[in-house]
């Protein structure tokens, strides 16, 4: 027997791997290991099978027995690291829930197995028609990401426990958006999320399951309303544009005021505004200069 075989019969089965080690042929380890899962076997089964079913059990085990050892290579069944394998004994399940990871042995005829995947799954939300508190209609789609807690309850609880979550993740996310508004179906994803985690969570405790995380992917509203919504915004911000302008002019004719009553003042504070004036126009390089005059100067002229 090579190394990894030895490796997956590790803590499954030591007598095997002991007597493998002091040099015994591999049927005597087979026989005598058979002997051993026959005692688990009687250990594990339920006490509620009746007269009959442990008349097939014995009928199996006895057909195991006779058949050896081609038959034990029917009865040896392995699940990988992430899978979980639930074994029904004429037609109930074995006590001490679920198998694996590794080998374990089941008997013909009387003994099934399921095998269900512990892994996370993940799926979409399709979109979803939803009117809001606001009577408004929006689209909105989702993932959810869950995993098998319990395998014994997942396979006996519920008859398709993947189906089942979406449908219900599908119906939750109808009831959760139906008691927000749009403005906040908006703004607070993050707070749908985590209601609609803890009412799946809750909901698909009894099949084993354990939702671990759900997520808002996108919020599609219809297109008129997102014209109205943009005409909305536009005339918000020229609205604001304009109350910002006439704070300009306001704050301007103020500061024009206050000049004023400076140059008021000094009458040659005017005429220093006049040279300041003329020097600008004369820095942008232009043909004409206009020089105004006070009209003081003029007033000897107008009386002659």
């Amino acid at each position: 027997m090579d190394e990894s075989c030895m490796i997956g019969l590790e803590g499954k089965c030591p007598e095997f791997l002991l007597m493998f080690s002091h040099g015994f042929e591999p049927v005597e380890c087979i026989s005598v290991h058979v002997f051993v899962f026959l005692s688990s076997a009687f250990e594990n089964a339920d006490s509620d099978i009746g007269l009959c079913g442990w008349l097939l059990v014995g009928i199996s085990i006895l057909l195991m027995l006779v058949t050896l050892p081609i038959s034990i290579w029917m009865c040896i069944k392995i699940v990988k690291e992430y899978e979980r394998a639930i074994i029904f004994r004429l037609g109930r399940i074995l006590r001490g829930g679920a198998k694996g990871p590794g080998l374990f042995f089941i008997l013909p005829c009387t003994d099934s197995f399921i095998n269900v995947d512990m892994r996370t799954i993940t799926f979409d939300i399709p979109p979803q028609e939803v009117l809001t508190k606001d009577s408004v209609t929006v689209s909105v789609d989702g993932v959810v990401y869950y995993r098998v807690q319990n395998a014994t309850l997942a396979v006996a609880n519920i008859t398709n426990a993947d189906a089942a979550t979406r449908l219900l993740a599908q119906t939750t996310l109808r009831n959760v958006l139906g008691t927000k508004n749009l403005a906040e179906i908006l703004s607070d994803r993050e707070e749908i999320a985590h209601s609609m985690q803890s009412t799946l969570d809750d909901a698909t405790d009894d099949w084993g399951i354990k939702v671990e995380r759900v997520e808002i992917k996108d919020v599609k509203l219809p297109l008129q309303l997102q014209r109205a919504m943009a005409a909305e915004a536009e005339a918000t911000r020229e609205a604001r544009a304009k109350v910002i302008a006439a704070e300009g002019e306001m704050n301007a004719s103020r500061a024009l005021k206050e000049a004023s009553l400076v140059i008021a003042e000094s009458p040659s504070a005017l005429q220093l505004r006049y040279l300041q004036t003329l020097n600008t126009i004369a820095a942008e390089k232009n043909s004409t200069i206009i020089f105004p005059l006070p009209l003081e100067m003029m007033q000897g002229f107008i009386k002659h």
